[in-house]
C-alpha cells in the first residue's frame, strides 16, 4: 500500500525564487490546481503535467494555448470529434484539437495518456518518480525531440513543480480503491465503464453508488470520473473552495467528498443553483446572510 502524504509547504512562496521567468510563476500559479486535481483522479504527476504545459505551450504563450486552448500539443488523431484548428509543426498545416478553455485541455491530456495503451506502464510508476514519467514520456512517442525528457526534468528541479507531487493525501488501497483525505473511500471510473460496471467491480450495489455520489439512474460518468464507494462527509476538510474553470456545484461536492445537499445549504443556495468562476464557496460552515455577496 502507498501512502502520499500532504507536503507541508507553501509551495506558492518556495517557487517565487529571484531570476525565475514572470511568465512562467504565472502560468504554474493559474493552473497548478488544476494539475493537482487532475493527479488526484489520473495519477499522472502534477509535476509532469505542469512541465509539459509548459513546454508545449511555451508558458501559455503558444499559437495553440492562445487560440486554440490546447496547451498540450494534441493533435486530431482519427477519434477527435471536436472542434479543430489547423496549424504547422512536424507537417505543414497538421490538425489539432481546439478547447473551449485551458481545463478542458488539461482532462483531455489526462483522457488521452490514460485510454492509450503505450503509456500505460506509466501508471505502475510512484506518483513522485518525475523521472521516470518524463523519460517513460519520450520511450513512448510522445514527443519527436530526442531531448523531450531532459526538458522536462530540468523544467520541475528549476521551479521545483516535484513539490506538487506530494499535495494529493490520498492513500492507495487494495483493488483499485483509494481513500480521500477526508476519510472516503473511492475509486475512478475506468476508459468504457458505466456507474453498473463500477458498482460490480467493487461489490457495492448500483443504488447505493448512485445515493454516495449523488446521482440518478439518468446520469453518464466518463472516464476520469471520482465514484465514491461511501457516503459522503457533511462538511469539508478545508474551509472554503474557490470556484475555477466553470465548476459546477456537483464538481465541488466530488472533489471535496462532501453530500452536495449539504454544500448548497452551507452556501445557502437553492439546489440547481450553479457558481460563477471565482466564488468563493463555504465547505465547513454555514455561510453567513451578510456574505452572501462575497
Amino acid at each position: 500500500m502507498r501512502i502520499f502524504f500532504l507536503f507541508l509547504v507553501t509551495i506558492s512562496t518556495t517557487l517565487s525564487v529571484t531570476g525565475q521567468n514572470a511568465d512562467r510563476l504565472a502560468y504554474i500559479e493559474k493552473f497548478k490546481d488544476i494539475a493537482i486535481l487532475e493527479m488526484r483522479t489520473h495519477r499522472i504527476p502534477a509535476s509532469i503535467k505542469l512541465a509539459q504545459g509548459i513546454l508545449e505551450s511555451g508558458d501559455g504563450k503558444s499559437y495553440l494555448a492562445t487560440t486554440a486552448n490546447n496547451h498540450f500539443g494534441i493533435k486530431c488523431h482519427t477519434d477527435w470529434t471536436g472542434k479543430r484548428v489547423f496549424h504547422d509543426d512536424d507537417e505543414k498545416g497538421e490538425c489539432f484539437r481546439k478547447y473551449k478553455d485551458p481545463a478542458e485541455s488539461y482532462r483531455d491530456h489526462s483522457l488521452f495518456l490514460v485510454e492509450r495503451g503505450r503509456y500505460r506502464a506509466l501508471f505502475d510508476l510512484e506518483i513522485t518518480d518525475y523521472k521516470g514519467w518524463a523519460k517513460g514520456l519520450k520511450a513512448a512517442g510522445y514527443a519527436t525531440n530526442p531531448k523531450y525528457a531532459d526538458l522536462l526534468i530540468r523544467i520541475i528541479e528549476d521551479n521545483q513543480l516535484y513539490l506538487f507531487d506530494m499535495e494529493t493525501g490520498i492513500t492507495e488501497l487494495a483493488g483499485g480503491s483509494f481513500r480521500h483525505p477526508s476519510g472516503v473511500r473511492f475509486t475512478v471510473v475506468e476508459p468504457g465503464e458505466s456507474v453498473e460496471s463500477v458498482a460490480a467491480r467493487n461489490r457495492v450495489s448500483v443504488r447505493r453508488v448512485l445515493k454516495y455520489n449523488d446521482l440518478t439512474y439518468e446520469s453518464v460518468v466518463q472516464a476520469g470520473d471520482i465514484l465514491y464507494l461511501q457516503p459522503k462527509k457533511n462538511r469539508g476538510r478545508q474551509k472554503y473552495h474557490r470556484v475555477v474553470s466553470d465548476q459546477s456545484m456537483h464538481d465541488v461536492a466530488q472533489e471535496h467528498a462532501i453530500k452536495l445537499h449539504k454544500l448548497y445549504y452551507r452556501n445557502r443556495m437553492s439546489v440547481g443553483m450553479q457558481p460563477n468562476n471565482g466564488d468563493v464557496l463555504h465547505l465547513r460552515w454555514r455561510k453567513k446572510r451578510s456574505q452572501m455577496n462575497n
